[in-house]
């Protein structure tokens, strides 16, 4: 199970292998702010505090966009962020501004 938190709803939803945290968000229709879907603007800036390991690795955009201790914390960016596994997952929308 996923657990979607956005701006002003969240879902808890099956997971889909294959899709990214802000495919799964839009879906599902959970408001999620984003711009680029290529991993530079950082808009779709989220914490995942549960189940990082049913995730990729963090991608080159999110190394270059995020700092180290961002991701040490959990942070990743819902559009590069791809579900691999079956498995649960909380992530909450934590953009910036």
């Amino acid at each position: 199970m996923i657990t979607i938190k956005g701006r002003k709803n969240q879902q808890q939803i099956e997971p889909e292998t294959g899709l990214t945290l802000l495919d799964l968000a839009m879906k599902h229709k959970v408001e999620w702010a984003f711009s680029c879907t290529r991993g530079t603007c950082a808009r779709c800036r989220c914490l995942v505090t549960e189940g990082t390991e049913w995730l990729n690795e963090p991608t080159d955009a999110e190394l270059d966009r995020l700092e180290p201790e961002e991701i040490e914390e959990g942070f990743r960016l819902a559009c590069q962020a791809t579900v691999k596994r079956e498995g649960t997952i909380s992530v909450t929308h934590r953009p910036y501004f």
